[in-house]
């Protein structure tokens, strides 16, 4: 039997697609690794990304770590997929001929032929879960018909096209049946779900028809466009216990100005109202957003009002991107990345401590109440589990001590906190599993 090893790197979209075609190779007979050891299978696949700099540069640094691998003999045949490789192709074929061939992001048909002797496998609903078994992402949309001045997505994956209600559905359906209890809900726009096949915003009722699903316990929705948000889908959180109390809005900044120069098509003014009226429907509501930093047009008095804005917001969860000028993008041909990198990273900083107190203050405020928590997994002489509150990977995980807690990784428990940290929850296990 042949066996193949497919590296991921960059977002959970790119994970989506990897275990897609990890799915269809095993039906094709070959036997698929995920993030294995170069040693482990003579075939690999690494699935890139080319969203920012810096995630190039890891896409980059795993391919060379492949090719020299190849050039000792340990694996015979490397492939390159995804977003890197979609933009970068003729570049990357001359610089690094040691790879067998370079594929786009919509090229896996050509792929799986190339892997399974011409034979192109019907595409499915079904894939290989390489998250732990309890969750999984679900990819409701590809590309992106934003025109925000920093993004390449657009120019990377295409126009924004949604997946039918029908076929997230199934595919939702086929991860229950597998044990899967949560879905986290991704694309890299979920607001605009539906306005192209559907003609209007669909996510509502998609989100709906998804909490019919028994076995589905938690859905938990990320990167929600703020212009246009759908209030509809405030009520059906309220309405639905199975829709997280989470949402993740990637505001990028707060300046009029600034906010224009990314082409963002909202104001400052439109962005804390949305906010207000979020956090008024759904008090509890944990709220994660993401931010750039030394954009084009950021002055010190721009930088000033976005860290005003985060330190009146107090959002729960917060990223912060120091911005960089990326190919085919309307900021890179219209402006000049003029800020120094040591600007930049001075002011990502700031907004990060900032946030670091108010994330603290926030989990200080946990202690003494009991959460729904899912366990992840174990580590050390601790239980690592989440609240609704937070997604994982990214957000602030509970810490059960293993004495005195029998707890099963995937189940679900009531946990009372009794410390805080600034990314972590300190918590006791107060009944059986629910």
């Amino acid at each position: 039997m042949k066996k193949v090893n497919i590296i991921t790197m960059g977002c959970s979209k790119n994970l989506v697609d990897s275990e897609h075609l990890m799915q269809r190779l095993k039906v094709a007979g070959i036997e698929v690794l995920h993030d294995a050891r170069l040693d482990e299978a003579t075939t690999v696949i690494v699935n890139t990304c080319g969203f920012i700099r810096s995630a190039r540069e890891e896409s980059l640094d795993m391919i060379l770590q492949c090719v020299q691998a190849k050039n000792k003999g340990i694996i015979e045949r490397l492939f390159v997929i995804g977003c890197l490789s979609e933009v970068y192709k003729k570049d990357l074929e001359q610089e690094i001929p040691e790879v067998d061939s370079f594929f786009g992001v919509k090229s896996m048909d050509e792929i799986i032929g190339l892997l399974t002797d011409g034979d192109k496998l019907i595409s499915s609903n079904e894939r290989i879960i390489t998250t732990p078994s309890h969750y999984a992402y679900l990819k409701i949309a590809e590309g992106c018909d934003r025109t925000c001045a920093f993004c390449a997505i657009p120019h990377i994956r295409g126009r924004h096209v949604s997946l039918s209600m029908e076929d997230v559905e199934a595919e939702a359906r086929f991860l229950s049946a597998g044990g899967v209890k949560e879905l986290l809900v991704i694309s890299q726009d979920v607001t605009s779900y539906g306005l192209d096949n559907y003609k209007k915003q669909m996510l509502p009722a998609l989100t709906q028809r998804l909490c019919r699903i028994d076995e589905i316990r938690w859905i938990r929705l990320h990167y929600a466009y703020p212009l246009h948000f759908p209030s509809e889908l405030l009520d059906l959180m309220l309405a639905e216990p199975k829709i997280c109390r989470y949402l993740d809005i990637p505001v990028q900044h707060i300046s009029d100005k600034v906010l224009s120069k990314m082409r963002r098509n909202i104001t400052g003014d439109e962005t804390r109202r949305l906010i207000e009226q979020i956090r008024t429907k759904i008090p509890d509501i944990a709220l994660r957003t993401t931010l750039i930093v030394g954009h084009p047009g950021e002055t010190d008095k721009d930088f000033e009002q976005l860290l005003a804005f985060v330190e009146q917001m107090r959002f729960d969860r917060l990223g912060v991107f120091c911005y960089s000028h990326e190919e085919n993008t309307y900021a890179a041909t219209h402006y000049s990345d003029y800020i120094p990198q040591k600007v930049k990273q001075a002011r990502a900083d700031r907004i990060m401590e900032v946030q670091k107190n108010i994330s603290e203050a926030l989990n200080r405020q946990k202690i003494g109440k009991t959460f729904t928590t899912v366990i992840d997994r174990e580590e050390g002489d601790y239980f690592i589990g989440r609240t609704e509150y937070d997604s994982p990977e990214v957000d602030t995980e509970v810490l059960i001590p293993k004495a005195g807690a029998a707890c099963t990784i995937g189940n679900f428990y009531p946990v009372r906190i009794n410390d805080a940290s600034e990314y972590d929850l300190y918590g006791q296990m107060v009944k059986k599993q629910s």
